[in-house]
């Protein structure tokens, strides 16, 4: 096998980077079928079911805060079910979704993945009951429905109160875990909310069940403190087998999505289906206006909306583009050993240093949007608001609308709301939006002048680790006859004339501009190698970087999980991280609590003997690209640069920063970080 690390270019470059190889060694420049279950993705038929666009989530209803404040309250389970993923005629799959545990009004509880849709006002506060209720009918824990590794640090139930969240030791290479399971949610995009509320991967809880075994812990190392906290601060009390988190709502409107974040345990609950949409609306940054008139302008519209009827339509839709494989059973195929990924066979851990299940990535050779396989989407010729979220595990998308005859697509806002100004994706980038696990696209795409008739949108992003390039030049481009596609539009004759404002005349909400920041934080993107197997990835870290790489080369320090915080920004504090990419993958760096601006990026050397990274000399910064321009969550930082961004930090407590490949997060790729002093009796 040839590893990709030795393919890593260690000068930089701009935007898309260079090529390197995947699992197995290097691709062919044609793509080949991408691994996977039993099922083979070429005989699953696409385009059989319309998309499902999630309905909205009920609320269990309103409470009133201190002073009179009200709040939309929601009561949300998470539980297993069945779902008709694939097309009719196939088994249905086995998933765990959200759903309401309690519903305010008539009408079923649906519980689906993608959940239903979370609708937020801005400026009033969302209260949440998160309830693990992944038990049997008898009342007894289920086993996952994925293998869990136990040797990676993990939540860790049975290690009991005292081993609990630990990497555990073994004398001999376990088997997967099939106790009961922890989850914690987190709102991804939630920008001044409470650490007690940020779904902190330490602050998980098991379902309340009757089998649970004796000495197991039953809640992760936070979670009483921030339980404590919760019932202070906004007075909910936490019941076992949940949690209640609290959102203020009070930036920008913008789309987020909520998915679960356990400890070592996040890419299998999210590969399991428990994600799903919120939308916050209203504010003053979302009054979009019309640069000819300056009044209000008119987005394509409407989204669901509570009690709509069953033939509603839509004209804002949004889409979580997802890879999965399935087993000729309908049942979700993740992979159970490592030697899916490069072969090994063992030893594992303890006898090596590799886990036995762990897969550095993974990649799904079936396309999933909104939970099912290659939906189509009935469009009239009009335009459209569609807000894209990449939900791959590993997978970046480059989306490609260019054989779609007369689109037109503009780019309007991404994870932290508008933009600076509409960006024209059609004409000036070639009709493609490129996406890392977990960015956000809000996009307006125009049929007006796109021929009645089906038309693709294609997916030409790589079926392997992403560093940057071409497609098609630097990397072969997914499977055309199976990832390479993504969704199919159907378009038919508008039934009505278009409301709505061409993108080109949309003036978007001015972006508040940034004190000079008092800090750089130079941090690190690491991968440790095995001291075994040659080559082979045995875990994903985050570091520090001491000195100033811009002046001389300057030493790396890796970090595990579990080790002291090394960023602590004050509270008010405004500062710029410089993520020095060292891997041969390019990572989207997620940030909790905050949005930033991107600054730039930067050539960097990598000197791996040393353990030195050095901007290069005589480059210079390149600066955001165009969508890049707004506040955003979620940041692709390319091998072989420095990437840059700026926030400034309110809310004080404790929260994460990590790389969203959640592979990689699960296995070390994920700090905790501190804003302001340590709290008060909070663990250690």
């Amino acid at each position: 096998m040839i590893h990709r690390r030795s393919f890593i270019k260690y000068v930089g470059g701009t935007g898309f980077m260079c090529y390197f190889a995947g699992p197995g060694g290097v691709r062919s420049a044609l793509a080949q079928p991408v691994p996977g279950g039993t099922l083979e993705p070429t005989t699953i038929p696409k385009y059989q079911v319309p998309l499902l666009i999630p309905p909205v989530m009920p609320r269990a209803g309103r409470v009133a805060a201190k002073g009179g404040k009200a709040i939309d309250y929601y009561e949300i389970a998470v539980r297993p079910s069945s779902q008709q993923i694939l097309p009719p005629g196939f088994p249905t799959t086995a998933v765990w979704s959200y759903g309401p545990a309690a519903v305010q009004g008539r009408g079923p509880a649906i519980f689906n993945s993608p959940a239903l849709t979370i609708e937020a006002e801005w400026g009033r506060p969302v209260r949440v009951k998160w309830i693990n209720e992944l038990v049997s009918a008898d009342g007894d824990y289920l086993p996952h429905l994925l293998p869990v590794d136990p040797t990676l640090h993990w939540a860790n139930p049975p290690g009991g109160v005292s081993a609990r969240d630990t990497r555990p030791g073994f004398a001999s290479t376990p088997t997967r875990y099939t106790g009961p399971i922890p989850i914690v949610t987190h709102l991804h995009g939630a920008v001044g909310v409470g650490d007690e509320s940020d779904g902190y991967a330490e602050a998980w809880f098991l379902p309340v069940a009757d089998d649970i075994p004796a000495g197991y812990a039953t809640e992760g190392t936070w979670y009483d403190f921030f339980a404590a906290k919760a019932e202070a601060k906004f007075g909910a009390s936490w019941s076992p087998g949940s949690a209640t988190f609290q959102y203020p709502n009070e930036e920008r409107a913008s789309t987020k999505w909520y998915h679960d974040h356990a400890l070592g345990m996040t890419r299998l609950n999210v590969y399991a289906g428990l994600a799903g949409f919120y939308l916050l609306r209203g504010g003053p940054d979302d009054d979009v206006r019309d640069n000819r008139t300056g009044k209000q302008a008119a987005l394509p519209g409407p989204a669901p909306s509570p009690h709509d009827p069953p033939d509603a339509t839509y004209y804002e839709i949004p889409l979580a583009i997802q890879d999965r494989s399935f087993n000729s059973d309908g049942s979700l195929f993740y992979p159970d050993t490592r030697a899916f990924f490069d072969g090994i066979t063992g030893p594992y851990i303890p006898e090596s240093d590799v886990s036995p299940i762990w897969n550095p990535e993974f990649f799904g050779n079936t396309m999933m949007v909104n939970g099912n396989t290659w939906p189509f989407q009935l469009v009239e010729q009009r335009r459209y608001r569609l807000r894209l979220l990449n939900g791959c595990q590993s997978r970046f998308l480059i989306l490609d609308f260019g054989n779609i005859p007369g689109i037109k697509v503009w780019q309007i806002g991404n994870e932290g709301g508008f933009l600076a100004a509409p960006v024209n994706i059609t004409d000036d980038h070639g009709d493609r939006v490129i996406l890392g696990p977990a960015e956000r696209a809000d996009c307006i795409v125009d049929f007006a002048d796109v021929p009645a008739g089906e038309h693709l949108l294609h997916n030409i992003g790589p079926d392997e680790p992403f560093a940057g390039g071409i497609p098609g030049v630097d990397f072969p481009p997914a499977d055309a006859g199976t990832t390479g596609q993504v969704l199919q539009f159907r378009v038919v004759p508008a039934q009505r004339r278009d409301p709505t404002t061409p993108p080109e005349f949309l003036e978007l909400p001015a972006l508040p501009v940034l004190p000079p920041a008092a800090v750089t934080r130079r941090l690190a993107l690491l991968e440790e190698m095995s001291m075994v197997f040659p080559g082979a990835p045995s875990e994903a870290l985050l570091g520090t970087v001491a000195g100033d790489p811009s002046m001389a080369p300057a030493g790396w320090t890796s970090q595990h999980w579990d080790e002291a915080v090394t960023e602590n920004p004050a509270v008010g504090a405004t500062e710029v991280w410089e993520f020095y990419n060292a891997t041969g993958d390019a990572h989207p760096m997620h940030i909790h609590e905050r949005v930033f601006t991107v600054v730039d990026r930067q050539a960097i050397l990598v000197d791996e003997a040393a353990q030195t990274v050095m901007v290069e000399p005589g480059s210079s910064p390149t600066p955001a690209e165009p969508w890049e321009r707004g506040f955003k969550d979620t940041v692709i930082a390319y091998p072989g640069q420095v990437t840059r961004v700026k926030m400034t930090f309110g809310q004080p407590g404790q929260f994460v920063w990590h790389c969203h490949i959640v592979e990689h997060e699960d296995n070390e790729m994920m700090r905790p970080y501190r804003i302001g002093p340590p709290q008060p009796g909070e663990p250690t």
